[in-house]
């Protein structure tokens, strides 16, 4: 039996308060304040099921045209962006994304593993960020947390096809390390991954728990917030009946 270290019971406490800070307004100035402050870049990344194909969808409709021909590599239309999400493969490619407090999807990231046996061990990444999101480092959140899985699951060769003009995206892949080819209007980036270590097996799965608490949070919320707007219609329907049977 695997224990967590003491490193990774330290993380999970900070990022514990860090969801209460968040949601219920605590203030710690305490000892662990620092690291609070280093966590603070932290993004709930979840991953996504078949039931959030219609989030994806209007996240990938709100994409002006420029955005759909950098993500796509060419300028998707609705229709063609309805049947790249009806095809996605939930069982066998990961798909995550990133949620707003009103459980709208940001930014998603495909990380598509080869159909190939002779491939099996290769993987491809594709990212898209909102317009408004932009500049918050979601981007390269998302490639950190897809290279994590991808080593976890054996994967020794990251990919990533993308357009040369898709400046963001290729300096996200060379930060990271890879090995960038240009080739006229195209580039591609290989990025080799170490194996899968404990550390990185402990990692995946407390961020998946995290991610889930924050979306369980943010639902609890939403659903709140949907609550106390209808009683605010009837209360104000009252009022206005009242309103209206005192007058002669």
């Amino acid at each position: 039996m695997n224990i967590p270290s003491k490193k990774h019971t330290k993380k999970l406490t900070s990022l514990l308060r860090q969801l209460w800070q968040r949601w219920f307004g605590a203030d710690d100035a305490g000892p662990s304040a620092g690291l609070d402050r280093k966590l603070a870049s932290w993004v709930p990344i979840r991953t996504l099921s078949p039931r959030h194909k219609p989030r994806i969808v209007r996240h990938l409709q709100s994409l002006p045209a420029q955005d759909r021909y950098l993500r796509f590599g060419y300028a998707a239309t609705d229709e063609q962006i309805d049947r790249y999400v009806h095809g996605l493969n939930f069982v066998r490619d990961e798909i995550f994304g990133v949620f707003n407090r009103r459980l709208e999807l940001v930014a998603m990231a495909h990380l598509a593993y080869s159909v190939d046996p002779q491939w099996a061990t290769c993987a491809e990444f594709g990212v898209s960020v909102s317009p408004h999101q932009r500049g918050k480092g979601l981007g390269a959140k998302l490639f950190g947390h897809a290279v994590m899985h991808a080593r976890n699951q054996g994967v020794s060769l990251l990919f990533i096809h993308a357009l040369s003009e898709n400046v963001a995206m290729l300096k996200i892949a060379r930060h990271a390390g890879a090995a960038v080819q240009r080739d006229g209007c195209e580039s591609e980036a290989y990025l080799s991954l170490p194996q899968a270590t404990l550390d990185s097996q402990l990692s995946g799965l407390m961020q998946e728990q995290m991610a889930e608490l924050d979306y369980q949070l943010k639902m609890q919320a939403h659903q709140f917030r949907q609550w106390l707007a209808t009683v605010q219609e009837i209360r104000q329907g009252v009022r206005d009946a009242r309103h209206s049977s005192r007058r002669p």
